[in-house]
């Protein structure tokens, strides 16, 4: 059985299903790996523009396989079996969408937050519960909280590992938007299939702002969206784009 099925199910959306249901998606090395390959192709594929990423009704992903954690040495090979969905994702240039039904817990709750945007089911759970096997959050999960947050509400679950609910998610900062869970996907691939159609360049352009610009001081981030800005007016999508609105028509982006 496969780890992660890939689907294109059209209109240049590509999806990611995590499937080890019997293990309610645990980040075992080999998963992860799969999962990073996985983003990596449909990345490198052409004909998609917005991914989305999903497990099961259960769960996204209930965190590390500690399993096989507890068992792994030196340090320097847990961060680095830790680190590849991390470095796949930073490396896409294709947004990524994560709907988020069941737990997101500990590795799967970073991995989520890693994602450009995530829909979650009303009933999904949350947390960082690192702290009750006597480790911490390793893949982003204290400082992506703490930025989204703030330092109260950061460290009132990671020190406790309490597990939140999706609302409660929604009201920190760390999810996007909130559906039933019967809608998930249907919502998730819609907002997917909009992203798809706007233009590549403005869609790189806004992701490479928000990204960098939430890591660097306030002055840096303008310029960045400065320079982006005006990088834009060079691509022919600008001037499509444009031309459509003042002719009242549809636009046809073209991704240049």
């Amino acid at each position: 059985m496969s780890l992660v099925l890939i689907e294109r199910p059209g209109d240049r959306v590509g999806v990611i299903r995590l499937n080890r249901p019997e293990r309610r998606n645990a980040l075992s090395t080999e998963f992860r790996a799969e999962i990073a390959k996985a983003v990596t192709e449909l990345d490198a594929d052409p004909g998609i523009r917005c991914i989305v990423m999903t497990g099961d009704e259960k769960a996204f992903a209930a965190g590390a396989d500690l399993a096989e954690l507890a068992e792994v040495r030196p340090m320097q090979e847990v961060f680095d079996r830790l680190g590849a969905v991390k470095r796949a994702l930073e490396a896409s240039n294709t947004p990524v969408i994560a709907a988020v039904r069941g737990m997101a817990l500990g590795g799967g709750c970073e991995m989520a937050m890693m994602c450009d945007i995530i829909i979650a089911g009303d009933t999904a759970k949350f947390g960082q519960p690192e702290i009750k096997v006597g480790i911490m959050p390793g893949a982003g999960g204290t400082q992506k909280i703490l930025r989204t947050a703030g330092k109260a509400k950061a460290l009132r679950y990671i020190l406790t590992g309490d597990l939140f609910p999706a609302d409660v998610a929604l009201d920190l900062g760390i999810v996007s938007e909130v559906v039933p869970d019967a809608e998930v996907m249907d919502t998730s691939l819609a907002m997917a299939k909009r992203i798809a159609a706007q233009p590549a360049k403005a869609v790189q352009a806004i992701r490479d702002a928000v990204r960098e610009g939430a890591n660097t001081p306030l002055d840096t981030a303008l310029m960045l969206e400065n320079r982006l800005f005006q990088m834009l007016f060079s691509t022919d999508d600008q001037k499509e784009g444009m031309r459509a609105f003042l002719e009242k028509r549809a636009p046809e982006f073209k991704g240049q």
